[in-house]
């Protein structure tokens, strides 16, 4: 059987409803809400069997909706949700969440690294308290962030082999000026941990020159996540709707189809597909 293809890194927002101050200026064109009405005629166009629905803001409100979103809709699979690694209670919280009605849906928790002073936030005692319950939950933990994160990203993977972590976006390079270094050094460090590490091959074009980018600006980075986590732990993602800024829905499928062309059917299937669905154990699919 055929696997189904998984876009592993989408959102919803209302920019009205929380603290959405970052879509302005370039970011405008994208302020207005985006539910899954949206994202539909994209789905259906592309085959897009499910798709893991991210959290944009540090909010349980939205993780409670995001659920709820789950629940109602037929192509979310997963949510990646937040929830606060520094409360004491925070596994309680996850509890509350995984039994609530759309409580199935919960494959992962996220939490926005550049929002913290901080880059060695990971690394605070109260928040690998925080990871240590992500773990018992049988949770995915999301990395996201850039070079300046990767640090205390290689140690959290190091220290916390019981917990399945998906680093977003490539850890964002700067693909903008062909910048190789220090990213690619850093990311060597994950090769030790790739039996429980996954990367997606998403959030690309928007760390690209917008207006100019072309799939070949992406290839080096995509083959290096390649070399680093082998083509059985990578994972596609569109990051839409940020990604709309940069290129359209079908621009991101397009760019990522080029840069893998030499691949052969097996990898492509894993790569769109059977990644996120082991990554995130993948309720019903």
């Amino acid at each position: 059987m055929a696997s189904p293809i998984i876009d592993a890194h989408q959102h919803f927002w209302d920019p009205d409803q929380g603290d959405y101050g970052w879509l302005s200026g370039p970011f405008q064109p994208i302020r207005r809400i985006f539910g899954p009405d949206d994202l539909a005629p994209s789905v259906a166009e592309f085959g897009i069997g499910g798709t893991v629905l991210v959290q944009t803001q540090h909010s349980l409100a939205e993780s409670w909706e995001f659920l709820a979103i789950a629940e109602r809709t037929t192509f979310v699979a997963g949510v990646v949700a937040w929830v606060d690694l520094t409360d004491p209670a925070v596994a309680e919280t996850l509890a509350r969440l995984r039994t609530s009605a759309g409580g199935r849906w919960l494959v992962g928790i996220r939490h926005l690294l550049h929002l913290e002073a901080d880059a060695q936030w990971l690394l605070r005692p109260d928040v690998r308290r925080g990871l240590a319950a992500v773990a018992d939950a049988g949770l995915v933990y999301d990395l996201v962030g850039n070079s300046t994160h990767l640090p205390a990203m290689l140690r959290t993977v190091e220290d916390f082999p019981q917990l399945r972590f998906v680093l977003d976006h490539i850890a964002k390079p700067d693909i903008k000026h062909a910048a190789r270094e220090p990213w690619t050094t850093l990311m060597r460090g994950f090769t030790p941990h790739r039996d429980h590490v996954w990367c997606k091959l998403s959030g690309m074009i928007t760390e690209s020159d917008w207006g100019r980018w072309s799939p070949e600006d992406l290839k080096p980075y995509v083959m290096e996540a390649l070399r680093i986590f082998g083509w059985n732990r990578c994972m596609f993602g569109t990051d839409w709707p940020v990604c709309l800024v940069a290129g359209s829905y079908a621009q991101v499928v397009s760019a990522l189809r080029s840069c893998l062309i030499d691949l052969d059917d097996t990898q492509h299937a894993q790569i769109f597909g059977r990644s996120a669905i082991e990554a995130y154990r993948l309720p019903e699919l």
